[in-house]
Order: C-alpha cells, then sequence, then structure tokens
C-alpha cells in the first residue's frame, strides 16, 4: 500500500509543479447567440438571389399553388408550411442549398433548392409529413407580385 500512496503523492508533485508553470488559460469569447429556429436570419447563399413575390409551385399529378414568398427560405419547407421549425443546413453553395428541418409533432424534410434564375428554381424535398412519407419535385417560378387575395397565404 505504501507504493500505490507514495505514487499518488509522486504524481500530485507533478501536478502541482506543472499547473504553476503553465500560463492560465485565456477564456474563449462568449459566441453569439443563435437565432431562433425556423427564423428569416438563415443565410443561405443560393436563396439569396431568389426575388421575393408571387410564385407558383408546379408538383406533377397536382394542382398548381400560388404562395406569396416573403422570405425565400420559406421554400426550403414547401410541405411543411408553419413556423418553428428548427433547421440545419447541409450544403450551402452559390446555386443550390439543402436544408434538413424538424417540425415537432408534424414530420421533418431534407430539401434542396436549385437556383435556375432569380425567378425559377427547382426544388427536390423529401421526409415525414401527417405520419406518412413523402418525396416529389417542385418547379416553382415567379409569376408578379404579391396581391391582397394572397395576402394571407403569405409566407
Amino acid at each position: 500500500m505504501r507504493l500505490s500512496w507514495r505514487c499518488a503523492i509522486a504524481g500530485l508533485a507533478l501536478l502541482t509543479v506543472g499547473a504553476g508553470s503553465a500560463p492560465a488559460p485565456v477564456p474563449a469569447p462568449a459566441p453569439a447567440p443563435a437565432p431562433a429556429p425556423g427564423t428569416a436570419s438563415m443565410s443561405l447563399t443560393a436563396l439569396g438571389q431568389i426575388e421575393t413575390g408571387l410564385w407558383q409551385l408546379d408538383v406533377y399529378g397536382k394542382p398548381p399553388r400560388q404562395v406569396c414568398i416573403t422570405d425565400p427560405v420559406a421554400l426550403v419547407q414547401v410541405e411543411h408550411d408553419q413556423p418553428g421549425c428548427s433547421r440545419f443546413v447541409i450544403a450551402n453553395e452559390a446555386k443550390s442549398s439543402t436544408v434538413h428541418y424538424s417540425c415537432q409533432r408534424a414530420g421533418w424534410g431534407r430539401t434542396t433548392v436549385r437556383v435556375e434564375t432569380p425567378r425559377a428554381a427547382t426544388i427536390e424535398t423529401q421526409g415525414i409529413a401527417r405520419n406518412a412519407p413523402f418525396d416529389y419535385s417542385v418547379q416553382a417560378r415567379r409569376i408578379g407580385t404579391c396581391a391582397a387575395q394572397t395576402a394571407s397565404k403569405q409566407r
């Protein structure tokens, strides 16, 4: 037992000497507060090129849908049209952005938006909504400015 006790004393001595000779660590600056999930402060390079206004979303086999896009980031959640979803950026390139998002009790999705022009984009999205899988492609194009009748559908 004495050998173990002596080893412990020697280790403590080394720690004390080492602690005295090392400079005190400099605390790291506090990180900037993270934006609230689902807010417009998300910066996606490709979506920064998209013009706001009235957009038509065409999905094969479904009637066209018109939405007033006030924040192009809304295009990453074409299936889950609701606020408060958390988002994680997977890829952020000049012409393409991929985002994974999760909406409490509503499901999740993974969406890639490819910007063709400031007025046209292709959206590939898949995930789970209403307890069922979805996977489809959307042809999105800007068709004008938002009118009063579409104000209720602003995103």
